[in-house]
Protein backbone atom coordinates (compact mmCIF):
# COMPACT_ATOMS: atom_id res chain seq x y z
CA UNK A 1 0.00 0.00 0.00
CA UNK A 2 3.23 2.55 0.83
CA UNK A 3 5.69 2.66 -1.36
CA UNK A 4 8.00 5.29 -0.82
CA UNK A 5 8.28 8.52 1.67
CA UNK A 6 8.89 12.09 0.18
CA UNK A 7 10.15 14.97 1.14
CA UNK A 8 6.85 17.65 1.25
CA UNK A 9 7.02 20.87 -0.84
CA UNK A 10 8.17 22.98 1.82
CA UNK A 11 11.21 20.65 3.24
CA UNK A 12 9.41 20.37 7.24
CA UNK A 13 8.43 17.01 6.72
CA UNK A 14 8.20 13.72 4.84
CA UNK A 15 4.29 11.93 3.69
CA UNK A 16 3.37 8.52 2.97
CA UNK A 17 0.71 8.17 0.73
CA UNK A 18 -0.97 4.97 0.14
CA UNK A 19 -0.87 3.81 -3.64
CA UNK A 20 -3.88 2.61 -4.41
CA UNK A 21 -5.92 4.81 -1.92
CA UNK A 22 -6.52 3.10 1.27
CA UNK A 23 -8.99 4.82 4.11
CA UNK A 24 -7.71 4.41 7.76
CA UNK A 25 -10.71 3.95 10.32
CA UNK A 26 -9.17 6.69 12.87
CA UNK A 27 -11.52 5.53 15.40
CA UNK A 28 -9.50 2.29 15.49
CA UNK A 29 -6.50 3.89 14.49
CA UNK A 30 -6.64 5.65 17.86
CA UNK A 31 -7.57 2.64 19.91
CA UNK A 32 -4.21 0.73 18.66
CA UNK A 33 -2.07 3.70 18.86
CA UNK A 34 -3.66 4.03 22.68
CA UNK A 35 -3.21 0.75 24.11
CA UNK A 36 0.01 0.68 22.72
CA UNK A 37 1.33 3.57 24.76
CA UNK A 38 1.09 6.50 22.12
CA UNK A 39 0.12 9.67 22.90
CA UNK A 40 -2.99 10.79 19.88
CA UNK A 41 -4.78 13.94 19.67
CA UNK A 42 -8.02 13.36 17.98
CA UNK A 43 -8.91 16.25 15.33
CA UNK A 44 -11.80 14.80 14.65
CA UNK A 45 -10.84 14.60 10.77
CA UNK A 46 -7.22 13.35 11.59
CA UNK A 47 -5.58 12.01 14.06
CA UNK A 48 -1.74 13.63 15.76
CA UNK A 49 0.18 10.66 17.45
CA UNK A 50 3.58 11.38 19.15
CA UNK A 51 6.08 9.19 17.27
CA UNK A 52 9.55 10.44 18.55
CA UNK A 53 8.50 12.74 15.19
CA UNK A 54 5.36 14.01 15.68
CA UNK A 55 2.60 12.25 13.05
CA UNK A 56 -0.37 13.33 11.23
CA UNK A 57 -2.94 10.46 9.98
CA UNK A 58 -5.70 11.58 7.48
CA UNK A 59 -8.63 9.84 7.14
CA UNK A 60 -7.50 8.95 3.53
CA UNK A 61 -4.55 7.37 4.92
CA UNK A 62 -1.56 9.85 4.13
CA UNK A 63 0.51 10.15 6.87
CA UNK A 64 2.69 13.53 7.58
CA UNK A 65 5.59 13.27 9.46
CA UNK A 66 6.91 16.58 10.86
CA UNK A 67 10.79 15.87 10.93
CA UNK A 68 13.47 16.99 8.59
CA UNK A 69 15.21 13.89 9.41
CA UNK A 70 14.51 11.13 6.63
CA UNK A 71 15.92 8.20 9.16
CA UNK A 72 13.90 9.32 11.84
CA UNK A 73 10.46 9.59 9.60
CA UNK A 74 11.53 6.01 8.38
CA UNK A 75 11.65 4.78 12.31
CA UNK A 76 8.24 6.48 12.59
CA UNK A 77 6.60 4.76 9.48
CA UNK A 78 7.64 1.30 10.41
CA UNK A 79 6.43 1.72 14.20
CA UNK A 80 3.38 3.13 12.76
CA UNK A 81 3.06 0.20 10.20
CA UNK A 82 3.38 -2.62 13.05
CA UNK A 83 0.80 -0.70 15.41
CA UNK A 84 -1.51 -0.20 12.70
CA UNK A 85 -0.92 -3.17 10.75
CA UNK A 86 -0.56 -1.08 7.12
CA UNK A 87 0.87 -2.90 4.29
CA UNK A 88 3.87 -1.84 2.16
CA UNK A 89 7.13 -0.27 2.53
CA UNK A 90 8.23 3.57 3.00
CA UNK A 91 11.77 3.64 1.57
CA UNK A 92 12.81 7.32 0.56
CA UNK A 93 12.05 8.98 -2.86
CA UNK A 94 14.83 10.92 -4.14
CA UNK A 95 12.58 12.20 -6.85
CA UNK A 96 10.81 15.66 -6.68
CA UNK A 97 9.42 16.54 -3.36
CA UNK A 98 5.49 15.91 -2.59
CA UNK A 99 2.75 18.27 -1.75
CA UNK A 100 3.22 18.12 2.23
Amino acid sequence: MYRRLQLCSNRGGFEAIPEPPHPIDLRAAKARLEAAGVPVVDARVILIASLGPEVTISRAGRLLFKTQDGDEAERAFTRLRILLGLSGKAGRDAGEPGGG
